[in-house]
């Protein structure tokens, strides 16, 4: 495979996005899981499905549509599935984990309404649920290598504020911390991770590379940035060799990609208490 990158573009597109997945879709992960929201991936991968079936639906019956990158129309649906989030934690404000099943509810019933008026799946959409590495065009790439930039620099100079929400939201807001704004801009850009990692995760496996990396870094890590580390580490170690197993293998690279993040969970766990039964 390392030859055929330099030959084919597809799969340099492929790689190079799966590479940057590995990095931005963990490192938000650290900070989803530890806010408890591990569900939010999955409301706001099903609100992307549907936005993708939408476009492909306008794609199939108005002209004007014709040739538009589903990824946009999918992204606009994350994000303005992530602002209902918000909303609805502000109106369940004693009950707001609520607000994540409501919207992944709703984001599964607007799919199977658009899915069906499109007569039913075709090979794009199965693409788009399960990834593929032939789909990673240089569009997708370009706007993958954007949404990075954005969510690094995001880290970068809201990393304080950011750790402090996420452990203590009312000492966060004590100190004069902006929780509501701070708060907003997070939920956003993980809307766009998710929309952004469904060509090589896939939109239904999209949520466990924001989670399984970190279920693993948790069991090995003794502090949070070395939770980060590890989490981007395991997450890359996913990508990259579940890339090459698709690739050789003709299998699902998200499905790849998933099945080697629970690997290395096992792993982690069978890790912690080999060790400490050897302490012991």
């Amino acid at each position: 495979m390392i030859s055929s990158i330099f030959e084919y573009d597809f799969l340099q597109n492929a790689f190079l996005s799966g590479m940057i997945i590995g990095l931005i879709a963990p490192l938000l992960g650290v900070f989803v899981v530890v806010r408890r929201m591990s569900l939010i991936a999955d409301a706001l991968s099903h609100v992307t499905l549907a936005g993708i079936a939408a476009s492909l639906l306008l794609e199939k019956k108005v002209a004007v549509f014709a040739g538009l990158n589903p990824i946009y129309l999918g992204m606009g649906f994350s994000v303005i599935g992530s602002l209902f989030i918000e909303k609805l934690r502000t109106v369940y404000k004693h009950y707001q984990e609520l607000a994540i099943p409501i919207i992944l509810s709703s984001g599964v019933g607007i799919s199977v309404i658009f899915i069906s008026l499109a007569d039913g799946f075709n090979t794009d959409l199965f693409s788009y649920l399960f990834g593929s590495i032939s789909a990673v065009s240089r569009t997708d790439l370009f706007v993958i290598i954007a949404i990075a930039i954005v969510v690094l620099a995001i880290i970068f100079f809201l990393y304080k504020e950011l750790f402090l929400l996420s452990f203590d939201e009312e000492h966060a807001t004590a100190s004069g911390i902006h929780a509501k704004w701070i708060h907003f801009i997070f939920i956003l850009i993980v809307a766009l991770v998710i929309a952004a990692s469904m060509r090589i995760v896939g939109i239904l496996l999209v949520s466990s590379l924001m989670t399984l990396p970190v279920a693993a870094s948790i069991r090995i890590s003794k502090g949070f940035k070395q939770t980060i580390f590890f989490s981007v580490l395991f997450g890359e170690i996913s990508v990259i060799i579940g890339l090459f197993i698709s690739y050789y293998l003709d299998l699902a690279p998200g499905g790849t990609i998933v099945i080697l993040s629970v690997l290395i969970l096992v792993l982690t766990i069978l890790w912690t208490k080999f060790t400490k039964g050897q302490v012991s």
